[in-house]
């Protein structure tokens, strides 16, 4: 609704995580498939955000990087003068928080932009 108020782009981002499995897997063959598997099945995700966005007449972008999550998107924000990081969360919290981390966490806390978290259903 923000986009369409305003008549700005959507760009869905994705980030392939990186350190990511490829430093468990010995076999470099194995991890490049691994890796390009990861890619690909990120890709088709974006590409079905991005065809219902752009049916509702909103004007859509995919992109994918990889780096540490959270600063590749807050790279990525600043690169491109982004008004506005919008971004669900996993709703961890306790030791799984505290295990895993918290990616909206850190951009919420380091974004140059306003931020908005929208929690699973």
């Amino acid at each position: 609704m923000l986009a369409e108020c305003d008549g700005a782009e959507i760009v869905l981002l994705t980030v392939v995580p990186y350190p990511n499995i490829d430093y468990f897997i010995p076999e470099p063959a194995l991890a490049n498939a691994a890796r390009e598997n990861q890619v690909n099945e990120r890709r088709t995700y974006l590409k079905r955000m991005a065809d219902r966005l752009a049916a509702a007449g909103l004007q859509v972008r995919m992109e994918l990087c990889d780096g540490p999550v959270a600063e590749a998107i807050l790279d990525y924000a600043d690169r491109t003068a982004a008004d506005l990081i919008a971004m669900s969360t996993h709703g961890r919290s306790g030791l799984g928080r505290w295990l895993m981390g918290s990616v909206a966490e850190r951009v919420l806390h380091a974004a140059k932009v306003p931020v908005l978290l929208v929690r699973p259903s």
